[in-house]
């Protein structure tokens, strides 16, 4: 049995359903150990190939303080280029993989993007020209491309709306680890130089690679495709996980459709999502490729400047995932977004204003922080206001899809001629992270408004009439238009 049949999960719904609120066995108390069950089973794991994957992708700006620059012979903006490349091939991805991954399982398609990714990354160790590098990158992007959508939609797909943010959080969090580990890891590859006739950086990309070929062999039995399939729940628990998912997304469709996939591409809301992802996913790569650039500039030597780059990585985990907890507990999205935007913006403020060293550290603290802590919230937010299975997975991968072209402008806002302030490509970041905060403002007062409207459209209905399930075609076509529909603010 697929995804697209038992698991996918769409948002909650305030219209209600005799037969969902039946009375059952499960107390909350219950309920926590169930969901306990489904972290400790589904989040752990994701979040680990999640870590891997954007390691993968990132690992070349570590590969770039080992002299990968002039082992390859790049100049002017090539390096550039690399980084640019891998974007077109990972957004051009994103929604096919997530039509994939609902038309089979989820624990095959995973695997299989995975292995092709660490083949290629393995590969990237022994490129010998900036024509290698390229052809390279641009594999890694087209194979990449598919397991954020993915594994953000599979996740999605086992939890009520309100249970989803905490989890994106942790699973998002791998991200800000990766460049953590990642600072790490490449200090220590470092000493490998020499190694077999191999530089540092191709040992940085043959290691990483190797990595991520080994853990890929063990998801066909680490990730479970649905609840009737998963092995480490009880029957009762399957039942109660399928009646959960019901009951959160009131019955819209789990249809393979491609009218869905329409609903999505129609939907003004979806693109507003893209907007503040794109402001906050191109800060965001910046951070992630430069970093150990920036610090190596404020005076640090290479492997000094390798090891500087984890505290902030390490911070802004701990902040992820305590912004998401708190954004679920009080079913806050984007007015939770606004205050770390703006702590982004000041981060990068202290990046513009000052040549103190501290100042300047303090401000890629403070940037990761706000960059870092929004994503989760802003997935779970567009995620949340989609009603259909399909039209969800489709309207998630479209966020991504758009976000990720923010890695296009991120590969050349810091370059080369600019340094050691990049005075320009600070002030470019200020400038995307205000329009967010434009964008989430905007979005905010839009839902809040509609949802008022809707109450009073639902307030003048006759009593009779407010408990009258509507036809399952109305639900259907209508999805997140539907009357009775609430969106998440």
């Amino acid at each position: 049995m697929t995804l697209s049949k038992t698991s996918s999960v769409t948002p909650s719904v305030s219209h209600t359903d005799q037969e969902n609120n039946a009375t059952t066995t499960w107390t909350p108390h219950r309920t926590s150990r169930l969901l306990r069950k489904l972290d400790f089973q589904i989040i752990p794991f994701m979040s680990l190939i999640y870590l891997l994957s954007f390691l993968d992708r990132a690992n070349i700006g570590n590969a770039r303080l080992d002299n990968l620059e002039s082992g390859l012979g790049l100049h002017g903006l090539q390096y550039n280029d690399c980084l640019a490349i891998l974007f077109p091939f990972y957004i051009a991805s994103e929604i096919p993989s997530n039509l994939m991954l609902k038309r089979s399982r989820p624990s095959r398609w995973l695997c299989f993007i995975m292995v092709c990714w660490s083949i290629v990354m393995i590969c990237q160790g022994f490129v010998k020209s900036y024509a290698g590098l390229m052809a390279t990158r641009a594999l890694l992007g087209f194979f990449e491309g598919g397991l954020y959508p993915g594994a953000a939609f599979y996740i999605t797909s086992w939890y009520c709306r309100d249970e989803v943010g905490l989890r994106l959080a942790m699973f998002f969090s791998a991200a800000t680890l990766a460049g953590a580990f990642g600072g790490l890891l490449a200090g220590g590859i470092a000493e490998m130089r020499g190694v077999g006739g191999m530089p540092a950086w191709a040992w940085i990309f043959v290691l990483e690679g190797l990595l991520t070929l080994v853990v890929s062999a063990t998801a066909p039995w680490m990730i479970h495709d649905c609840p009737d399939t998963a092995r480490f729940l009880t029957e009762d628990e399957k039942e109660e996980v399928k009646r959960r998912i019901a009951a959160d997304h009131g019955r819209f469709s789990q249809e393979f459709d491609m009218k869905y996939v329409w609903q999505a591409l129609k939907d003004w809301k979806i693109y507003v999502h893209i907007g503040i992802n794109l402001c906050a996913v191109t800060p965001l790569y910046s951070i992630s490729l430069f970093l150990p650039t920036i610090v190596r500039n404020m005076g640090y030597t290479a492997n000094n400047a390798q090891l500087m780059s984890v505290p902030p990585y390490v911070i802004a985990c701990v902040f992820t995932v305590l912004t998401s907890w708190v954004g679920d507990r009080y079913k806050q999205r984007g007015a939770l977004m606004i205050p770390f935007q703006l702590i982004a913006l000041a981060g990068f403020a202290m990046l513009i204003s000052t040549r103190a060293p501290g100042v300047q550290y303090t401000g890629t603290v403070f940037a990761a922080v706000g960059i870092f802590s929004q994503l989760p919230l802003s997935l779970a937010w567009n995620a949340g206001n989609i009603g259909g299975s399909l039209k969800q997975a489709t309207g998630i991968a479209m966020q991504v899809m758009g976000g990720n072209c923010g890695g296009i402008i991120a590969a050349y806002v810091y370059q080369g001629v600019d340094a050691p302030r990049f005075v320009k490509g600070h002030a470019i970041l200020i400038g995307f992270i205000g329009l967010s905060i434009v964008l989430t403002l905007g979005m905010t007062i839009w839902c809040r408004r509609e949802n008022a409207r809707r109450d009073s459209l639902q307030a003048a209905v006759p009593i009779e009439n407010k408990n009258a399930r509507p036809k399952e075609t109305i639900v259907d076509e209508l999805a997140d238009d539907a009357s009775w529909f609430r969106y998440q603010v």
